[in-house]
């Protein structure tokens, strides 16, 4: 399922004056692609993620999942849209606190109507996405008894519980090492890969981005190229065409890549 947003225009009062925050934003992300949207703070980022996700109205501007406009969709049949397609990771992981790590994933299966052998079923998918996220022994705690590295992982296993078509993920890496903020861009793009999720990850961190197939920066309420602003691009090989290691994504001056 593929994430399109045209011409997309969100503003806010500024005392006497307005800001417009997306400014005729354009941006389509396809289906099995993954891309890394920077940019100071304030530029932006957030909103794009809150109006592609459903959570908030353009003023003006259309969006599309999967072909679907769901701009003119009523409150209930955006909610539905977004917990059926829509897999999202807040910057703080939202975790709720009455809830244990293995709840909080079950509860995504028991808001679709899971029950019985289906729950059971969906019991064990989250125990599976524990561990592959690297949280042993997590299962019964709650969120005062985690690390916020650990609430992160876990905030990160429960968007992808639901089989998300298009993923959107808010500084996944914030309250990370470098080590396993490597490891969860890398398993954001395999996400993306083996179950074509159109993936949209904002971050400030650039150790990872040659991961990423396209990274775009927000500039003047629009997500263009980076290196359209003197930002970071992914290397390729000749032959394959496929990323090569983070370390080596270095800065150019032209752009192999389209928006």
């Amino acid at each position: 399922m593929s994430l399109e947003l045209t011409d997309v225009t969100v503003s806010f009062p500024d005392g006497d004056d307005v800001r417009h925050v997306l400014d005729g934003l354009d941006l389509s992300v396809a289906a099995g692609e993954a891309v890394a949207l920077t940019g100071p703070s304030g530029s932006g980022k957030s909103t794009l993620l809150a109006v592609a996700g459903l959570l908030r109205h353009p003023d003006g501007g259309s969006v599309r999942l999967g072909g679907r406009e769901c701009g003119d969709l009523g409150a209930s049949e955006r909610d539905a849209v977004r917990r059926d397609t829509v897999g999202l990771v807040f910057q703080q992981a939202k975790l709720l606190p009455a809830l244990t790590a293995l709840e909080q994933l079950e509860l995504v299966a028991r808001l679709r109507g899971a029950r019985g052998k289906d729950l059971a079923a969906a019991r064990e998918r989250a125990r599976s996405l524990l561990a592959e996220m690297d949280l042993p022994g997590v299962e019964g705690l709650r969120p005062h008894q985690l690390s916020g590295g650990q609430q992160q992982r876990i905030s990160i296993a429960r968007a992808i519980m639901g089989d998300p078509k298009v993923l959107l993920v808010d500084e996944p890496t914030s309250a990370l090492d470098p080590a396993r903020a490597g490891e969860v861009f890398a398993r954001l793009v395999d996400i993306a890969r083996e179950h074509d999720v159109a993936t949209v990850v904002v971050t400030h961190d650039e150790r990872h981005l040659g991961l990423m197939d396209r990274v775009l920066t927000m500039d003047s309420g629009r997500a263009v190229l980076a290196d359209a602003v003197g930002g970071w691009r992914r290397e390729e090989t000749a032959d394959s065409h496929e990323p090569v290691a983070a370390g080596k994504a270095r800065r150019r001056g032209a752009s192999l890549l389209t928006v």
